[in-house]
């Protein structure tokens, strides 16, 4: 038992250390990224609805190859794969620094750029389609099932951790050095992060069924995922939550035109809420959250929907961090609970299928989540856009909490024991 709570157990492992330090790479450079987009697209356009547009950009493909996706990393080895969706992101981090580049922008109509910008972010969906999937499989390939729970949370935290210091240079460099060299700067993280996956040494394939027929391999995992309640209504909170409280997508609006807080401004309130989701995970670690996980979640949830209506309506810059911070702080209990149930209840086989599931219904309602923003920011306004999305997720949790019974009871401690148990 004493193991089982012990805050380290995963970082006891050399790969997952290497494996960790890649990973804080790639999500900031990824975080970065984004921010830079979203900052050089309203400075082009000014309009909310182009900003909805990047989210939908890369959620069409990562929605409709997320399947397919699944089923090719049952299929292959891991850490190759991890290190071709790495290139790929390189090589779209390549394509965005030469439109930003002023010789080639000059050549070229606003309208032009525009659309390559959105081109680019389209095939970074099809990329990152693969790379969450990867990455889940290749955690369990990494550390033994002992350390899973403790793992997940790790990995989670790390990605916090870049998505915090991410936004945060994205505001400086741009204040800096512009956002041309910006665009050089996370090329430099991404190649960093393809040098240190290569220290991580080929897994093998534990899929029995290579070669099983595509439609066949999507059904079983679909099938799994929508016949686990825990799973399936994990997912579908956190998605309807994260799809409505979008609120981060029109932080260009707020700190251009509302707050008037500049680039380093806006590097701030995009950093905020991964703040408090780094601190809610690095606290989970020595304080688990597994029991009464199901109340737990659905009091995270709400409260995360409270967060969002008070930054849509707050006017000053110190309440609206406040308020990001929050919903950081409270959806982080959700993603360890969703993170936890996940690497319990998946067999080794089917850890891309339901990864792939898993982004399609969370990671995706993230970009689909600014396309909302984006579209009710465009019919109703920036701040009345805002507080619908926070309203819609308080009426999703009273909702569920409502016709789901056995939700509210969902308790994940006594299936930690018991896989503690079983790994023994």
């Amino acid at each position: 038992m004493a193991k089982s709570l012990d805050p380290y157990a995963a970082l006891r492992f050399r790969e997952f250390n290497i494996f960790l330090v890649a990973r804080f790479a790639m999500v900031f450079a990824w975080s970065m990224q984004f921010i830079v987009i979203e900052w050089q697209v309203y400075s082009m356009t000014k309009d909310p609805w182009s900003l909805g547009m990047i989210g939908l950009m890369e959620v069409i493909p990562a929605v409709s190859t997320a399947l397919i996706a699944g089923h090719i990393v049952d299929q292959k080895e891991k850490r190759n794969l991890l290190l071709q969706c790495i290139l790929g992101f390189t090589l779209i981090g390549f394509g965005l620094f030469l439109l930003s580049t002023p010789s080639i922008i000059s050549d070229m109509e606003s309208n032009t750029i525009l659309y390559s910008i959105y081109f680019l972010v389209f095939l970074g969906g099809i990329v990152r389609a693969f790379l969450g999937p990867t990455i889940f499989s290749l955690i369990a390939l990494i550390v033994p099932k002992k350390a899973y729970p403790n793992a997940a949370t790790w990995s989670s935290t790390t990605w916090q951790m870049a998505a915090v210091l991410g936004p945060a240079m994205a505001g400086l460099s741009i204040s800096w050095i512009g956002v041309q060299w910006s665009m050089l700067v996370i090329i430099g993280f991404s190649l960093a992060a393809l040098l240190i996956v290569y220290r991580i040494s080929r897994k093998p394939i534990l899929n029995p069924k290579i070669g099983e027929p595509v439609l066949q391999s999507l059904k079983e995992g679909l099938k799994f995922v929508f016949n686990s309640k825990a799973i399936f209504g994990a997912l579908t909170l956190d998605m309807i939550a994260v799809l409505f409280g979008g609120a981060v997508a029109l932080l260009p609006v707020f700190a251009q035109d509302i707050l008037q807080v500049g680039s380093e401004g806006f590097g701030v309130l995009r950093a905020a809420p991964a703040v408090g989701a780094a601190i809610t995970m690095v606290g989970s670690t020595r304080f688990p959250i597994h029991k009464y996980a199901g109340k737990k979640l659905l009091w995270a949830v709400f409260g995360f929907g409270i967060s969002i209506i008070i930054f849509g309506l707050s006017n000053s810059f110190w309440l609206s961090v406040f308020a990001l911070f929050m919903s950081g702080a409270l959806d982080g209990i959700s993603m360890v609970i969703r993170q936890t149930i996940l690497q319990l209840k998946t067999p080794d086989e089917m850890r891309g299928r339901v990864a792939s599931v898993n982004s399609m219904f969370v990671g995706s309602s993230n970009e689909l989540g600014a396309f909302e923003s984006g579209a009710t920011a465009k019919l109703m306004g920036t701040v009345t856009a805002v507080v619908f999305g926070g309203t819609m997720t308080l009426l999703t949790v009273g909702f569920t909490a409502f016709i789901s019974p056995s939700f509210r009871k969902l308790d994940l401690q006594s299936a930690v024991e018991e896989h503690e148990a079983a790994s023994s």
